[in-house]
């Protein structure tokens, strides 16, 4: 047996005998890139501090993963169908190695950022690289058992993220949490030379790179526009993004409508079936990243809980998705995926709607309920969908299947985070300074309080400590009329962060409650949408056979 698997897996002429093991290193490259994303909303209190960012520079930590991750992945799906689809997946273990390991000695807030978006470059190649192999290494009988294991590795990296996080942030630095991907990537690399068979288009013509380079254009400048927009205001960045993703996609779609060999058939949107199945994918992960970025504050800031505490209490999400996964692999084949993917979709709504309840007096025991349901909802919903978009194509367009898949993923987290967090943080302000009404806070300290809920207790610590050198100015003081007037107001400054903490942490459980609201009614809208484009049982079963004709006339 050869040390480095090179026999491609199209000329084998019995399915690959390891697909399964290699199967485990496909889902162990996603984990990677998945977790860097998660893992990252614990790791940031820490960075905050040592770093000293600011609100805007820690969004662009955060997002500078995102832009090229979304917007390079076409590109790149593409090449790997044309050159190799393992070489994409090994030089994107690579840069995203040489990423971590550049996010691990930045000491900067501008160092961070491009390391991330080195990170977020290596990603673009691993997302859709992943499914292409997986597609192409899997026989069509077995390939919706197989993407119901990707796809629950997807949700379990959602909430394994904070957990490894939060244990390394135990025992060392928040700069753990970029190095922890360095022998793990390694690993993947190893791995994959061994157990996953090469593979690329049989027949694959000239790469539209002009299509290409124009989808790099005008996904980048509407994830940018999403991004600086909701959070920073609609000023003269966000606006020319906006202007540059319009005309980027305008001209996008005429080239790829007249090029003979498009990186993307965009006639194939006007398929009902096609179209459901992202906008499902895109809906569900806006509703998904979105309650994950309010929850994980919720349980650090309002529920006190450490950051790997915080990881252990999203477990039963991971859980809830194994459960989704299994019953997604039971129910489709029975009732078909309309069915399971709008019911995956019900559940997610349910789920921000059990959120809606959350207030001042909530504990954790009132999130179990709602992340068990939206973990089942993950597991039932998105496995269909993803094999729905990857049965759109044949097989010398896998990379760009698996691209546009991944792209409607990080579109709809992209506006999940930017929608729902600046509806978070506008809630937020707005019930902090109701709360707060009448308390003679100066505003400066009202307006510090109101940027984030971590800030928000940040003042209500400072007025404590505060507190504190009052009282010991009391206790040294020898004129007792002097004692008591310090005694006094050190008792007043006690008692005033005493309620200014409390009003953050009601201020931040309304806002929770008010933006689970608002997704509810988003998911629940677009649930009833996504209903009535996919299509039933039998018109959707010869979807595959149509990809593979027109695979076939194309080539004649």
């Amino acid at each position: 047996m050869r040390l480095v698997m090179t026999e491609p897996v199209e000329k084998m002429e019995r399915p690959y005998a390891r697909r399964w093991w290699a199967l485990l290193v496909l889902c162990l490259s996603l984990l990677i890139i998945v977790m860097a994303n998660t893992a990252l909303t614990v790791a940031a209190p820490d960075m905050t501090e040592d770093l000293g960012l600011s609100s805007a520079d820690l969004q662009w930590v955060i997002d500078g993963y995102t832009v090229p991750y979304a917007a390079l992945m076409l590109l790149f799906g593409a090449i790997g169908d044309k050159y190799s689809r393992r070489g994409a997946l090994l030089l994107g273990l690579g840069v995203f190695g040489g990423g971590a390991v550049f996010g691990y000695l930045a000491d900067s807030a501008a160092t961070v950022i491009a390391a991330r978006a080195v990170m977020g470059t290596g990603a673009a190649m691993i997302m859709p690289a992943t499914l292409s192999l997986l597609a192409a290494t899997f026989p069509r009988g077995e390939r919706a058992k197989a993407i119901t294991v990707w796809t629950a590795t997807s949700g379990v990296a959602i909430a394994a993220g904070p957990l490894v996080a939060g244990a390394l942030l135990e025992h060392h630095a928040w700069t753990s949490t970029f190095l922890i991907n360095v022998p793990i990537a390694a690993v993947a690399v190893v791995a994959a030379l061994v157990l996953v068979s090469p593979s690329k288009a049989a027949k694959r013509g000239r790469i539209d790179y002009v299509g290409g380079l124009l989808s790099v254009v005008w996904i980048g400048a509407l994830i940018y526009m999403i991004i600086e927009g909701p959070h920073f205001g609609w000023h003269a960045k966000a606006l020319a993004a906006a202007g540059v993703a319009a005309v980027g996609l305008v001209l996008f779609v005429v080239w790829e409508l007249r090029h003979p060999r498009p990186v993307i058939d965009v006639r194939r949107f006007t398929d009902r079936g096609f179209a459901g199945s992202n906008l499902a994918v895109a809906l569900f992960f806006l509703a998904v990243f979105g309650a994950f970025y309010y929850l994980t504050q919720h349980l650090q800031f309002v529920l006190g809980y450490s950051a790997l505490e915080t990881g252990l209490r999203m477990l039963p999400l991971a859980g809830a998705v194994f459960v989704g996964s299994a019953l997604t692999g039971f129910l489709t084949p029975r009732v078909g995926m309309k069915w399971t993917v709008t019911a995956g979709m019900v559940g997610g709504t349910a789920a921000l709607a059990l959120l809606t309840r959350i207030d001042a007096g909530s504990s954790y025991g009132d999130l179990v309920a709602p992340l068990m349901v939206l973990g089942l909802a993950i597991g039932l919903a998105l496995s269909p969908a993803t094999d729905a978009i990857m049965g759109a194509f044949p097989e010398s367009e896998l990379g760009v299947g698996g691209a546009v898949n991944d792209t409607s993923i990080e579109l709809g987290g992209s506006l999940g985070i930017a929608i729902l967090g600046s509806l978070l943080a506008t809630s937020y302000a707005d019930h902090l300074s109701d709360a707060t009404a009448g308390s003679k806070l100066p505003a400066s300290t009202l307006d510090a309080a109101q940027d984030s809920v971590g800030a928000g207790y940040t003042v209500a610590q400072g007025i404590g400590e505060k507190a504190q050198q009052v009282a010991a100015q009391a206790a040294q003081a020898t004129d007792p009329q002097q004692a008591a007037q310090l005694k006094a107001q050190a008792g007043q400054l006690a008692s005033g962060a005493r309620q200014m903490a409390d009003a953050v942490g009601s201020s931040f459980s309304d806002a929770v409650a008010h933006t689970s609201l608002i997704g509810a009614v988003v998911l629940g809208v677009g649930t009833m949408v996504v209903a009535v484009l996919l299509p039933g049982r039998k018109s959707a079963e010869p979807a595959a056979q149509d990809a593979e004709e027109k695979e076939l006339v194309g080539t004649r």
